[in-house]
């Protein structure tokens, strides 16, 4: 007998219809429901009030989890979320925490109403448990899920969920990181929705399963108990609301913010014009192994109040840099909530009706069962909701109060370094495992009027945090040398984009090799793009320094500040590699900034000169990026327009010009498509001088084109991409044929699609 792949039969492109999901369930399942009318009769300061006690719901289920878990990626990082659901798993309101997660947590809901009501059914006082990417809940096997169903007289009334990241669960690789992984078979053990509690008691047999597959037993063990404790705070706290409020007022206040949250989305679609923005993006190697660049490409439609996401195009799965359907909508919503609802209450569930997704199964961030899919999460799904909000930032910055969330692409994706060995600093030896959680600094984008956030955080994760040195020394065998943010790393442009860090550090209290596997991208391709002509921030880097001088230099009273002063061996990681360090030997990882937004060659000079001042950009940078020329640290004025005006022509000098201007517009009648560009009528036009590059009705702008090495977008780009991948890398710089102002600038493939045409499609208009 054939039995169907768990996941496999849940999900397509087509949206979950919540009547027909309902039709679906058994009759001895009864569910709590009420009336447009009821939900149309609320009180306005009864429902904000309810409303904003389902919101600190989540916040105290993120509280109870903190203090019961013991793991840092949790207590420290804040890697996790929560989830308030209706009796169908549409989410009513979610955390602040990471919200990669929103996209998949009503998935797994659905699953089991499908799948678990009738055997083994679904009764008050259970709670479930999943890691399963297919059925969703999380975008990898290290994200579980543990959610319970809440009754009510009887009725299923909600949902509630809480979901973090575990440290290992088994698998190949350390961390469950299978850097060679073919296929799901050598990583952690997918586990479709199981029963973990029934009636109000953890079943033993399935915990011991359950912690029995990992190398970190009692972090999992515990992370499970602190997520059954979380569940019930919220189990409490939503009876309480029932009974001071009324079942059916709740349920009617829950439904009322769904509802708000997707008018409220859709009179701001409604606001901005009608048309198509594209963006491609690429992970640089799938696996250890392999130097091949992997493509990611999506197209965003507005047309009235409602967007479509195509993803055709997008490359096979392959390797470990795959996400499943809950990847890449977790992907969509990653961006979808800072930059067009970052004023509207997170109410998923109303949030996701504003959309669609088209998408070929098998690909890169839709892929089939049995693709290994470890770095779901913290690839493809990164990199689609990159790719989604370059696209959303293209189409705000049309608007001018809508374009304040304009955003350059953030730090681009999570660095990993996971390490496990022998700790021999007590008494008895001990075996650790954690992966390094500093990366959560990383660089926010530039937008139209500020720079970025240095060391910010993470576009996923609003409340993520940086782990304490002094906690990640107290609790493994390590010594860290520095942690800084690195000088240039931020994207150049009109305004910069936030510094990424780095870190180093050596084993200590360990007379034994720790295990080092490492899994990233942006290496050889920039996956923290600028917009409007901004550059791209630094590309991260990995290296082992073997032969290692730092007991020598520390014995002598030096810390070391400079892998320079350590070694002369210096072992670049690769993207995906399973290694080692030896006592003795330094590990340095420097992770991204982000990209930055306008032509650097407009960035004010005082601007300029504060970075120097405060060691955000070298004296390098602010000459040869900036134009910027300095004196005894002041700007000389003279000097600079000079400069400036010789870089340009650089520009002229080095590029191709792709098509014929059309003359002069009138810049007064113009029509703001972005920093640099204008509609005029139906031409599009340089809002710098004027010149007329193209018209919406052909989609082709005139531009000047140049590939160079990628070095030449900056001292930011620190990897050398032959050290990565086979494929030819180019900075390429597109600029007006009039002022040589920098129109667009990346560090992609030679492949990549002509912007010359991308650019025109962007302002083409229906209305």
């Amino acid at each position: 007998m054939t039995m169907p792949i768990p996941g496999s039969e849940a999900f397509s492109s087509r949206p979950v219809d919540p009547d027909e999901l309902a039709r679906s369930l058994p009759s001895s399942l009864e569910v709590h429901t009420v009336t447009q009318d009821q939900i149309d009769d609320l009180d306005p300061l009864t429902y904000e009030v309810i409303r904003h006690r389902l919101w600190s719901v989540t916040d105290e289920m993120g509280e109870a989890l903190k203090r019961m878990s013991g793991s840092p990626i949790v207590t420290d990082a804040n890697d996790f979320d929560f989830a308030i659901s209706d009796e169908l798993g549409q989410e009513v309101q979610v955390g602040l925490y990471n919200t990669m997660l929103v996209g998949a947590v009503d998935l797994a809901i659905y699953w089991t109403l499908r799948h678990r009501a009738s055997n083994p059914g679904i009764e008050a006082g259970d709670m479930f448990l999943t890691n399963d990417p297919w059925v969703g809940g999380g975008l990898h096997q290290n994200d579980v899920m543990v959610y319970q169903p809440v009754f009510h007289d009887g009725k299923l009334f909600a949902w509630t969920s809480a979901i973090a990241h575990q440290p290992d669960l088994g698998g190949v690789g350390l961390g469950s990181f299978s850097p060679a992984a073919q296929d799901v078979f050598s990583e952690s053990l997918p586990t479709p929705p199981i029963k973990v509690v029934r009636d109000g008691r953890l079943q033993a047999d399935v915990a011991d399963v359950w912690v029995r597959r990992s190398r970190v037993p009692m972090l999992v063990g515990l992370d499970l108990r602190a997520k059954i404790g979380a569940n019930n705070v919220g189990g409490e706290r939503l009876h309480a609301l029932i009974e001071q409020y009324g079942a059916d007022t709740v349920k009617a206040v829950m439904k009322a913010m769904m509802s708000d949250a997707e008018s409220r989305l859709r009179g701001k679609l409604t606001t901005l014009p009608d048309g198509s923005w594209s963006a491609t993006g690429y992970q640089d190697q799938s696996h250890e192994g392999d130097r091949n660049l992997h493509k990611i490409t999506v197209t965003t439609t507005k047309s009235g109040d409602h967007l479509t996401f195509d993803f055709t195009g997008t490359d096979p799965q392959a390797g470990v840099v795959n996400c499943t359907y809950a990847g890449m909508r977790g992907g969509v919503m990653l961006a979808l909530l800072p930059i067009l609802a970052g004023d509207i209450p997170w109410s998923a569930g109303g949030l996701m009706r504003c959309f669609d997704l088209v998408t070929e199964e098998g690909t890169l961030n839709n892929a089939t069962f049995p693709a290994a899919v470890g770095r779901g999460p913290i690839g493809p799904a990164w990199l689609t909701g990159s790719l989604i909000a370059e696209c959303l930032s293209q189409m705000l910055d049309r608007d001018l109060e809508l374009g304040k969330n304009v955003q350059a692409t953030c730090c681009g994706t999570w660095d990993t370094a996971v390490i496990a060995g022998l700790d021999e600093r007590g008494e008895q030896p001990a075996p650790f495992l954690s992966i390094m959680m500093e990366p959560m600094a990383g660089g926010y984008g530039a937008r139209p009027h500020a720079d970025g956030v240095d060391t910010g955080g993470l576009f996923c994760i609003p409340m993520g945090r940086v782990p304490d040195v002094e906690m990640t020394e107290f609790l493994y065998p390590l010594l860290t040398l520095w942690r800084r943010e690195v000088p240039d790393s931020g994207g150049p442009g009109r305004h910069r984009g936030g510094l990424g860090a780095s870190m180093a550090f050596t084993p200590h209290g360990t007379s034994l090799p720790m295990g080092l596997v490492l899994a990233s991208a942006g290496k050889a391709v920039a996956q923290n793009a600028g917009l409007s002509g901004g550059l791209p921030g630094n590309s991260g880097l990995d290296v082992v320094a073997r032969q290692s001088r730092v007991g020598e230099l520390m014995a002598a009273g030096t810390m070391p500040a400079e892998l320079s002063e350590v070694s002369d061996t210096l072992e670049p990681g690769q993207n995906y590699a399973s290694s080692y360090l030896a006592p003795g030997e330094v590990f340095a990882m420097t992770w991204q900034g982000g990209g930055g937004y306008g032509d650097p060659l407009v960035r004010e000079p005082e601007a300029v000169a504060r970075d120097l001042r405060e060691q955000k950009i070298t004296a390098d940078a602010a000459r040869m990026v900036y134009g910027v020329m300095l004196c005894d640290g002041e700007v000389d004025a003279a000097a600079t327009d000079a400069e400036r005006s010789r870089l340009r022509d650089v520009r002229r000098n080095r590029s191709r010009v792709t098509g014929r201007t059309r003359g002069t517009a009138d810049l007064a009648a113009g029509r703001r498509v972005d920093d640099n560009l204008v509609e005029v009528g139906t031409d599009v036009a340089c809002r710098h001088c004027g010149e007329i590059l193209g018209d919406t009705a052909d989609g082709a702008l005139a531009l000047a084109v140049y590939d160079g090495d990628p070095t030449e977008a900056g001292p930011q780009i620190i990897a050398t991409a032959a050290d990565y991948v086979d494929a030819p890398v180019v900075f390429r710089q597109y600029s007006c044929p009039s002022c040589w102002t920098a129109l667009s600038s990346a560090v992609v493939p030679s492949d990549h699609p002509d912007a010359a045409t991308s650019l025109g499609r962007l302002t083409v208009t229906t209305g």
